[in-house]
């Protein structure tokens, strides 16, 4: 199943961006190392599915192995690894999450799909924004994290139809196109509009 985001990163927040190189670094790093931790707390509802259960592994390994590369790009750049404060936008999703065992898990794991979808898509419109070298290196990826955001939904059908899963993801869609556009002061991978630009 394709994720259809309702709405394009503003250009607000890609000029921001392309001109605040080391907080996007270094929150693009914290979102890597989120996503692992992600990947990990997901496996417990799992057991049993040893084939879910290694890819979920191997999910949790890459996002590791992004967060070394962004990292070492960091130093490159000379720019200090300093995680800012959060944003909403993942705190303000999972608020959405539905009472109930299974419709909780289903939740847990479209929004998941939908964080890596959005990445996906910020990797992606960032690329003119970059110096050559960094834009390439978001573009590669860009294809993995639309491969996470497939798996993911892939997951939640484990637990529903897809017709079901659908149905929530148009949803939830809903709610993350509305943070997209809010303005927002902490600016970070998956902030709003930066403040001021709305």
């Amino acid at each position: 199943m394709e994720i259809l985001l309702q709405s394009s990163t503003p250009e607000a927040w890609l000029k921001k961006a392309s001109c605040s190189l080391g907080a996007l670094l270094s929150d693009h790093a914290e979102c890597e190392k989120k996503a692992a931790s992600t990947a990990m707390s997901l496996m417990r509802y799992f057991t049993g599915e040893n084939r879910i259960l290694l890819d979920l592994a191997r999910l949790a390994r890459e996002e590791m192995r992004h967060f070394d590369r962004v990292l070492h790009w960091l130093e490159s750049l000379n720019k200090p690894y300093i995680p800012g404060p959060r944003p909403r936008y993942a705190r303000s999703l999972h608020q959405h999450i539905r009472q109930g065992q299974v419709d909780g898990i289903v939740d847990k794991l479209i929004i998941a799909a939908i964080i890596e979808a959005r990445s996906c898509e910020r990797f992606s419109k960032l690329v003119p924004y970059l110096p050559k070298d960094l834009g390439s290196f978001y573009q590669k990826l860009y294809h993995a994290e639309k491969r996470h955001a497939e798996i993911y939904l892939t997951f939640a059908e484990h637990f529903q139809p897809e017709a079901a899963i659908s149905a929530r993801l148009q949803t939830l869609l809903g709610f993350e196109k509305e943070l997209l556009w809010l303005p927002e002061k902490t600016f970070a991978f998956h902030s709003g509009v930066p403040d001021g630009n709305v």
